[in-house]
Order: structure tokens, then sequence, then C-alpha cells
């Protein structure tokens, strides 16, 4: 192996996920495989079900600027065996697992092809796909660790959406070889899963929020590609976020770009996560056409399909920049709970759709409140 580039080593991670028969995965991470395992979760998240990251890193120059690194650097040139003892020591402790990993590092791998990978993961830097990462995440710090400073690990754990940071005390660096460490992820996984049971949308009747970027091609070209994705994906971040908070389920696939659709069990915090959506759309400069709708929709693989879906769609699409547009049907069932008021907007043809459709305009108190001011 010559290509120790941070893109290689992610297509080897992602060619060893492919071949296993399982669908999805939870992805452990430690110390300086935080870059691969933080670009696969945010590259694959309909792959990836739990994050892992164990006294980890986004960025490699957050692990390799502490004096010690640099001393041990020093050692690594000098000694190839006495520095693999010393770094596993710092690791296990004088224990008979550290002998047994020391004498595999020095038996597998060559000094120089050591001194290689650390050249070529020096300029890994994965920070800027952290606010992508979709699944759960847990951050492991043992207090003792003095490698990775607290700092990086809380600015790890505050960066990606949906993660949670836990700190453990142990004698020795890595925390993966404490059953503190051990038990801290057990019980996140099962946590997890029992969360998921509980959130989980049956078939049935559910409220469905459509949003969409307001004309996305003319925006993409006025303000180039790159850009562009960039805003969507702290937008798109943003609006998860939003989600979470108002007790909805985000339907995976359906990101911005192509839309995002999320289901909620309540009229009332529906309409209040399409009102903080335009809000964090007009301050991410996305405008967003919103759409609400209520019936019946069908679950199946984490996504939800029906009429009442393609009618919420086609209701965003009728929408001015920043409105949250509602069907009648869901105006009779928030209009007594919600805290807002409802603009007729009459009669609406739906593409698809036989009958016309009566739609109304959300009208928050703040915003009719400024409309009476003015």
């Amino acid at each position: 192996m010559t290509d120790f580039s941070l893109e290689a080593r992610f297509n080897d991670l992602t060619a060893i996920v492919d071949s296993l028969e399982a669908p999805s995965v939870d992805l452990v991470a430690i110390a300086g495989a935080g870059p691969v395992a933080i670009s696969y979760a945010a590259r694959h998240p309909r792959r990836t079900d739990h994050l892992i990251l164990v006294d980890a890193i986004a960025r490699t120059r957050d692990l390799l600027s502490g004096p010690r690194q640099r001393a041990l650097r020093h050692l690594l040139e000098v000694d190839w065996d006495l520095y693999v003892q010393t770094q596993v020591l710092v690791f296990f402790g004088f224990t008979e697992l550290a002998r047994e990993v020391a004498q595999a590092v020095t038996d597998g791998i060559s000094a120089e092809m050591f001194l290689a990978g650390m050249r070529a993961a020096r300029d890994d830097d994965a920070t800027e796909l952290l606010s992508q990462v979709r699944c759960p995440t847990l951050v492991i710090h043992n207090k003792g660790e003095q490698l990775v400073s607290v700092n990086t690990v809380r600015r790890l754990a505050a960066t990606i959406p949906n993660a949670r940071l836990t700190q453990i005390d142990e004698q020795h660096s890595l925390s993966l070889a404490q059953d503190t460490a051990v038990r801290a992820m057990e019980a996140f996984l099962e946590e997890d899963e029992d969360a998921a049971r509980r959130d989980q949308t049956p078939s049935g009747t559910a409220v469905i929020l459509f949003a969409d970027i307001v004309d996305s091609t003319a925006l993409t070209e006025r303000l180039g590609d790159a850009p562009f994705r960039t805003k969507a994906r702290d937008l798109d971040a943003a609006l998860l976020t939003v989600i979470r908070e108002h007790i909805g389920t985000p339907i995976e696939g359906k990101l911005l770009g192509d839309g995002v659709l999320a289901v909620f069990t309540s009229a009332r915090q529906a309409i209040e996560a399409a009102l903080a959506y335009a809000t964090a759309g007009n301050e991410g400069e996305l405008p967003l056409h919103l759409g609400l709708h209520a019936g019946d929709v069908i679950r199946e693989d984490n996504n939800v399909y029906g009429g009442a879906v393609n009618i919420a769609s086609r209701i965003s699409g009728l929408s001015a920049p920043g409105e949250v547009l509602v069907s009648d049907t869901v105006r009779s069932l928030a209009r007594t709970s919600a805290g807002v008021s409802f603009e007729d907007r009459g009669e609406q043809s739906l593409k698809g759709v036989g009958e016309a459709a009566r739609m109304w305009t959300v009208r928050s108190r703040d915003s009719e409140a400024d409309t009476k001011q003015t």
C-alpha cells in the first residue's frame, strides 16, 4: 500500500462495509481514525446507524500538536521498536494486551511505512463534514487523556448535530480498553435502539411537512456549486435540529436539493417546526417553499409513501418564499391549539389531484403584531 490519503482510507472503509451483509453499521473510531469515520458517516448516512468517537479528533493537527507527540515523533525516527513500546504503554499500560499489540505492530509494519502514513495523515481534516453527520453520535473522552485536549473533544461534540459527550476517568489513554467506556457504548446503543422503537412513525395518519429551496437552480448558478452546497448543508443541519426539537421524524434521503420531508404526530408541533424552518431559511439566505398536509402514510424502510405525501409536496410548491402554506385538514386540526392564525388562500388546484383544495397561510402572532405596527 502506497496511498495513505484520507480519500484512500475512506475508500478502504467503504469497501469493507460494502463487503458485509448488513445494510448498515455502527462505527467506532479511536484517536486518529476520527476523520475517516466522520467522513464515512457524513457521506453515507443511510449506511451508518451510530458513530462512536473515542478520544478522537476530526483533524490530525489536533492530535499531533501536543508536546508529547512532538517528543514521540523524534523517538520514532531514532528507535522504531522503542517508539512502538512507548506508544502502546501510554495507551494500554503495563498489561499483556500492551505486549501483544506492540508485537503485532512491529511485525506488521515498518518504521518507513508508518512514517509515510503519518505524513499523509497530518493534513487530514473532516471538520467541514461534522455538521453533515446525521446519525446519533457518542463522543467519549478520558479525563486522563493527554494526547487530545478536552477543548478539542468539546468542539467535536458541539459541532455534530446529534452528538452527546461522555467523560470517563481512567488511568490509561485508550478509553476503548476500559470497562467504563465499554459500558458507556453499550448503554448508548441500547438506549438509542429503545428510542428508535418509541419514535418510529407507524403507518397511519401523520402530519407531513415538505420544504424545498426556492429556485435552487438559479441560486446554484449565481453562487457557484460549492458555495451553494455549503449553505445547503448548513441549513439542512439546522432543519434536522428543528425536527428533533419539535418531536418530528426526518425522512432519510429527502435532503435539501431534493426537498426535506418530515412527519409529525401533532399538527401544532408541525406548524411550529415549519415556522422555524422559514426563519432558518431566511437567515441562511436560502428561502424555502413550505407545505403541510395531514393524511394516511405508509411507512417502509425509513421512508413514507402515499397520496398525502404527494399533496404536501404540491402544497409546498404553491407557497411563496418563506410562507407556510397548509391544507384545510391541517388548519382544522391546529386552529385551536397552535397559537397562530390562518389567512384564507382559497381553492387551489394541485397537480395530479382531481379536486381543488382549500389552502391557508399560517401567520404567527409576532408577524401579525409587526404588521399592525407598520
